[in-house]
């Protein structure tokens, strides 16, 4: 094998174990600046448009469950296509996709902006999703590939830093052009573009991976058979409820419909030469539970973003503006214990106790969120999403260090993406399932709310609903139905997260390494091969 491109402090797959220096401190944030900008990208994209969907969607003329499609749609396109990214990157260059996934990004920015209705804007949220997954599971992966576990807390801080400030930022940029009469919120998908376009640059000149010049072999059958069976899942918890009853033919089909395709993805990964998801991953039960927590996580994670937007702006009545001010006790808190927990594992090499008491305090302050109303004090408020935000801070990159300090060099990139599509696939699935429960909540609420003060209606809409339009009777039953309903959805997502805990109790904790993947690349390439080796290669 030849390599190109190698590091300043590591040295080609034909070096001897002995001499792959590690990388010097300096060298290491060199080379993650443009990736950290361009994973700020990714996030800001996600982020910016939290506070400013109810008034996008309303523009639009869409319905709840364009609002809710508008995310789901994003989450999904990043679900399917993070396992792709990761085998890619353990086939070519870790540099050109990353690149690859940020003009992706751009494209579907600019095209989501010029967006005329509800469907466009989420045809165009699937195209920025796959840069999203593409640049979220790479970042996690060029880390792996530089760092040791044993260091990779200290580096997983200025990750966890990164998320935060872009979250911060996000929602407080996005209120902010949204509520600029003369930007609007169209302004909200053009204003990562400079950002990406930077990244781009910085990339080529500090990122450098050595390539393994490899025959790469994407499963596209699989992939399109995995995006299927997610998809149709997707339909069935958006409609159910809605279009048709919950317990209907139409939900047989498309539960069995999933199902089947499930079979069908399994089978394909099962005989392709590179599969996206290796099965054999799952014989690691490590892997097995961090997978599973992360789909939790992702839960709780989406929940927490995507429904406080609108609990502020409906519930409260406050501007985009205010929405990402009031969410900062979130965002702060994860901020520090993303930071924290990482210093103290590299300092400390112990990372189990991190993700049980995060665990814990995600778990606690989704049910505190459960049991929130319109008129809930702000300070109560601002205490719950903290504890949710500590919870998360502490187990989102955790998860997938534990993952990664279980697989050899040559499977970071499918272990870790691995992490990743499932926190993806539960965000997604959540989101979905959550947002169908809220419309029809609010929509129960709304009705009972209004035949209390003796308003007749024919049925209420579940459009989003501009408050400054309505009578101050229905108004104060709007935000009521607004706040018991996100409420009622904090409290549904709760158990999931004390699943999620429940499965990192199982979690064994092993010693982190000391060495990186590529020290570990060169180290495999340096020793002699022996006739199991290459029965088992």
């Amino acid at each position: 094998m030849t390599s190109t491109a190698t590091p300043p402090g590591v040295r080609g797959p034909d070096a001897q174990a002995s001499d792959a220096a590690p990388m010097t401190h300096r060298q290491i944030m060199e080379a993650l600046s443009g990736l950290l900008l361009g994973m700020f990208v990714a996030i800001l994209s996600s982020t910016i448009v939290t506070n400013a969907l109810p008034d996008i969607v309303a523009d639009l003329h869409g319905t709840q469950s364009a609002y809710t499609w508008v995310v789901t749609a994003s989450l999904l396109a990043m679900t399917v296509t993070t396992p792709l990214w990761g085998k890619l990157a353990d086939l070519t260059s870790k540099k050109l996709l990353v690149q690859i996934a940020l003009v992706i990004y751009v494209t579907g920015s600019m095209a989501a902006g010029l967006s005329q209705n509800s469907g466009m804007l989420i045809a165009c949220r699937v195209v920025q999703g796959v840069g999203v997954g593409g640049l979220s599971a790479l970042a996690q992966i060029v880390m792996a590939a530089m760092i040791s576990p044993r260091e990779r807390g200290r580096y997983s801080g200025y990750l966890g830093a990164t998320f935060a400030v872009a979250t911060v930022s996000g929602p407080l940029l996005g209120g902010v052009i949204t509520d600029t009469s003369w930007l609007g919120w169209r302004w909200c998908f053009y204003v990562g573009v400079p950002f990406a376009v930077i990244a781009l640059i910085v990339l080529q000149k500090t990122l450098k991976l050595p390539v393994v010049k490899r025959d790469v072999k994407v499963d596209w059958l699989g992939a399109s058979v995995l995006a299927a069976s997610v998809s149709l899942l997707l339909l069935w918890v958006t409609f159910a409820g809605d279009k048709y009853d919950w317990i209907s033919w139409q939900t047989l089909a498309m539960i069995g419909g999933s199902v089947a395709l499930g079979g069908v993805f399994l089978a394909i990964e099962s005989k392709v030469a590179e599969p996206i998801v290796p099965l054999r991953l799952f014989r690691n039960k490590t892997i097995t539970l961090t997978s599973a927590a992360s789909a939790f996580v992702g839960i709780a994670m989406f929940a927490g973003t995507v429904f406080l937007s609108q609990y502020f702006q409906l519930a409260r009545d406050k501007s985009p503006t205010m929405s990402g001010v009031m969410t900062i006790p979130l965002i702060g808190s994860l901020a520090i214990a993303s930071t924290v927990s990482g210093r103290f594992i590299t300092k400390t090499g112990r990372w189990k106790v991190w993700l049980l008491t995060g665990g814990v305090l995600m778990a606690s302050g989704l049910g505190l969120l459960g049991t929130i109303r319109y008129d809930t004090a702000y300070w109560q408020m601002a205490f719950y999403m903290a504890f949710l935000g500590l919870g998360l801070g502490m187990s989102m990159q955790n998860l997938v260090l534990a993952t990664q300090n279980q697989v050899q060099p040559h499977e970071l990139g499918s272990a870790s993406s691995l992490v990743s599509f499932f926190r993806s696939l539960g965000g997604a699935v959540g989101v979905s399932a959550l947002g169908a429960v809220m419309a029809n909540r609010i929509s129960g609420y709304v009705t009972d709310g209004l035949a209390a003060i003796g308003v007749r209606t024919g049925g209420t809409s579940d459009s989003i609903p501009d408050l400054d339009t309505l009578a101050a009777p229905v108004r104060s039953v709007v935000e009521n139905a607004y706040g018991h309903g996100v409420g009622d959805v904090f409290l549904c997502a709760a158990p999931f997260a004390v699943l999620g805990l429940l499965l990192v109790v199982f979690v064994k904790e092993v010693p982190l390494r000391s060495h990186s993947g590529l020290q570990g690349a060169a180290a495999a390439a340096a020793a002699p091969v022996t006739e199991d080796a290459k029965t088992e290669g």
